[in-house]
């Protein structure tokens, strides 16, 4: 509790449905939306926000599981981050379930969710990249069953907001039925919070390469040019292995991408060097990228 935000709670609404959930919104303007609360609830134990009610959406049973739709799998925004860890889900999709594993302690991953984790869009978000490599689709839900599609990507840049009134109901993920690969670096042993992540995602019916690069930068970085030239140098048609020269230069390139070097000077000089912590992690960022994309060819 804390003493120096007067305003209560005024309710806490539990809707049954997706519909019930945006409709209890819009009756309540000023209310929030709660599913694993890992984040809302510390932002209320730490006195930055005091909703006057809660719509909870823990009730929503179709919120909490998947089904199919033409080639891609349709996520409820309800799904933990220890149900995605489970087996099921990582032989559907790899990448997404690692990312999920990775997210915390049990406590966090048994409460946390998929759609909190788009929400609140932490750059430390360890499902973003994967869902950005993957270049999923969130379905938001609007007042009246209306439904609208918004790239994650879209989201997390900005470029696309979620209105007041409007819920993530769903996330479409590709089923690409290749190799995927998630990995992230912290600043300790075991589970806490990423200092870099790197997820690769292969594409062998379009012969390409996706991988986005997470935490390093408010929103997770796909490093284009990088992506073209490895797949230019994979056999696709053959064994698919590459060089270790390869994969490290694929590494050095995401990096560079990522975590440019410094802008020189307007006189014309040569540009400062990068204080040593960015180049320690822009080299973290490079073993990342070419131990994911590694892991993935083999």
């Amino acid at each position: 509790m804390t003493t120096h935000a007067p305003q209560a709670m005024q309710s806490v609404t539990l809707p049954a449905s997706l519909d019930e959930a945006v409709a209890a919104l819009g009756a309540m303007p000023a209310a929030v939306p709660v599913a694993g609360g890992t984040d809302l609830m510390s932002a209320v134990n730490k006195g930055l926000l005091r909703p006057s009610g809660l719509v909870g959406l823990g009730r929503i049973s179709e919120l909490r599981g998947w089904h199919y739709q033409d080639g891609h799998a349709l996520l409820g925004a309800g799904l933990t981050h220890a149900r995605m860890g489970r087996p099921d889900f990582a032989a559907l999709i790899p990448a997404l379930a690692a990312s999920a594993r990775a997210a915390g302690p049990p406590q966090i991953r048994n409460a946390g969710t998929l759609g909190g984790n788009i929400a609140s869009a932490a750059p430390t978000g360890d499902t973003l990249p994967v869902l950005a490599a993957l270049e999923a689709e969130l379905i938001v839900a609007g007042a009246g069953g209306a439904r609208r599609e918004v790239p994650v990507s879209h989201l997390l840049a900005g470029r696309e907001m979620i209105s007041p009134g409007e819920l993530i109901g769903f996330v479409r993920v590709p089923l690409l039925h290749a190799p995927q690969v998630f990995l992230k670096a912290t600043g300790r042993t075991g589970p806490g919070r990423a200092t870099a992540s790197v997820a690769i995602v292969l594409d062998p019916a379009r012969r390409g390469v996706r991988c986005a690069v997470g935490a390093v930068a408010p929103m997770p970085l796909r490093p284009l040019e990088a992506e073209r030239w490895i797949a230019s140098l994979i056999d696709w048609d053959g064994e698919r292995g590459l060089a270790p020269d390869a994969l490290a230069a694929f590494g050095e390139y995401v990096a560079a991408a990522c975590i440019p070097d410094q802008t020189p000077p307007d006189d014309g000089g040569e540009a400062p060097p990068l204080p040593p912590a960015v180049q320690h992690l822009r080299r973290t960022v490079a073993t990342l990228a070419r131990r994911a994309l590694g892991r993935a060819l083999s």
